[in-house]
């Protein structure tokens, strides 16, 4: 009976409307085995840089071992730093062979929950999860068992929007893990707009994401979905949907390509059958952070953009043309396959996914042009029209080469950077679908 009426009483307690505006990064828990303290304090560093607001610690049973002590070692980073950087889980149901047993939650969330470095928002922690629908009816005990209950905004995206009616009673809000497009399609924000309003009066967690290849059989994984523009269009659609939260997928992983942060040699997929560092290594993202703290301050500012003070471009291609190497087994969509044992969608040829593309986002003071060249080509000069951000890309057309971009205005060149060289043909013979991500600004990022 006593357990009956915590249930009740945590249940009637959930908190009402939100608004909020927070930006948070997805963090692989286990691709930091090997972290020092002072590797997390790095990486908080950057992040905070960049205007991310916290860490989401995605964490796989077991507790024990490497999982519980890479998470003390977040929270004494963040708590040493003596700064606004948070963190809080995301507790991952398919990651680690079984789902989590509810008295790990609530250990986990006993013991970090009153720490100064967890998120909290209406003074409640924020708890996330990465699935875990098989397991709803812990949540219940989970909240009424953590002193002052908690803010519960999990991922159960395997439900749907329609699904999510049902649960509004367990949660505070949702987040949508649904962050690309199907075969040759760009991502759009309907499905964030259908979470919304199933949500009501609850909060969106929205996701954002700039890419997507994987080519790791031993874990039934060979498939890319369409990058190409996505980080740019997806914070445009943010500004659009005005969610409450936004996630980003990820800061660091590697295995799935689309990691913002810097590349951790130890933290990349390395057994022979799931091996990441072929389409990895010599492979930096760092240039996608670059955009962020604009990105971020107009979303926080209700779509108003920030001053600039300072000009940047971001930029980004992969190094060969898509048919100019095999496949390597990589299907386009998550399609049944030999390697994509239990895939879901129809598939489609890889090549038509992904466009032979230099794809560039200029942040300008006033109006400039922006000058791309590949190798020897002929340059190519794009108008940036307003201050902010001015998206463009421009098609290799059979060049190879070193890229080259520039910022020009009134004759004088503003900035310029150079990035890796496109090749005619893959040295392993296997196309890389991953991206090659580069930035430069008016003073050093």
């Amino acid at each position: 009976m006593k357990f009956i009426t915590l249930i009740s009483a945590a249940l009637a307690s959930l908190p009402s409307a939100v608004s909020a505006q927070s930006v948070f990064a997805h963090f692989i828990l286990g691709n930091a085995g090997s972290y020092t303290e002072t590797q997390w304090q790095s990486d908080i560093k950057l992040a905070k840089a960049a205007g991310i607001d916290a860490f989401v610690l995605n964490i796989a049973p077991p507790l024990a071992g490497t999982t519980s002590i890479q998470v003390a070692n977040a929270f004494k980073a963040a708590n040493d730093l003596g700064s606004d950087f948070k963190l809080f889980f995301s507790f991952d149901y398919l990651g680690g062979g079984e789902p989590w047993a509810a008295y790990d939650v609530i250990t986990l969330l006993k013991t970090y929950a009153p720490n100064t470095a967890h998120f909290k928002y209406q003074g409640l922690p924020l708890v996330s999860t990465f699935e875990g629908t098989n397991n709803i009816g812990d949540w219940a005990w989970i909240r009424a068992s953590v002193p002052g209950g908690i803010f519960f905004v999990p991922d159960w995206s395997s439900l749907g929007p329609g699904g999510i009616t049902s649960e509004l009673g367990t949660i505070d809000g949702a987040f949508s893990w649904d962050l690309w497009s199907t075969g040759a399609t760009d991502m759009t924000d309907d499905a964030d707009k259908a979470w919304k309003t199933a949500l009501g009066s609850k909060a969106y967690m929205m996701g954002v994401s700039p890419w997507f290849f994987t080519n790791l059989p031993g874990y039934n994984k060979a498939w890319v979905w369409r990058g190409d523009d996505l980080w740019h269009k997806r914070w445009q659609q943010v500004l659009d949907v005005k969610p409450a939260f936004v996630e980003i997928v990820t800061w660091n992983d590697y295995g799935e390509s689309h990691y913002i942060g810097p590349i951790y040699d130890d933290g990349i997929p390395r057994a022979p059958s799931a091996n990441a560092h072929p389409y990895v290594d010599n492979m930096p993202h760092d240039g996608w952070r670059a955009m962020l703290p604009y990105y971020i301050a107009q979303y926080k500012n209700g779509g108003v953009a920030p001053a600039i003070t300072v000009e940047k471009v971001s930029y980004w291609y992969r190094l060969t043309a898509a048919s100019a190497g095999s496949t390597g087994g990589v299907t386009g969509n998550n399609c049944p396959s030999a390697i994509n044992l239990g895939g879901y969608q129809q598939c489609a040829d890889p090549n038509a996914v992904v466009q032979d593309k230099v794809f560039f986002t200029a942040l300008v003071s006033s109006p400039a042009t922006i000058v791309v060249q590949i190798g020897a080509g002929a340059p190519v000069s794009f108008q940036a029209t307003k201050a902010g951000t001015n998206h463009f890309s421009t098609p290799f057309n059979g060049q190879v080469g070193f890229v080259k971009i520039s910022i020009v205005r009134n004759g004088a060149t503003i900035l310029s950077s150079t990035g890796a060289a496109i090749q005619s043909q893959p040295a392993s013979g296997v196309t890389n679908y991953n991206a090659w991500v580069g930035s430069a600004s008016s003073q050093s990022y």
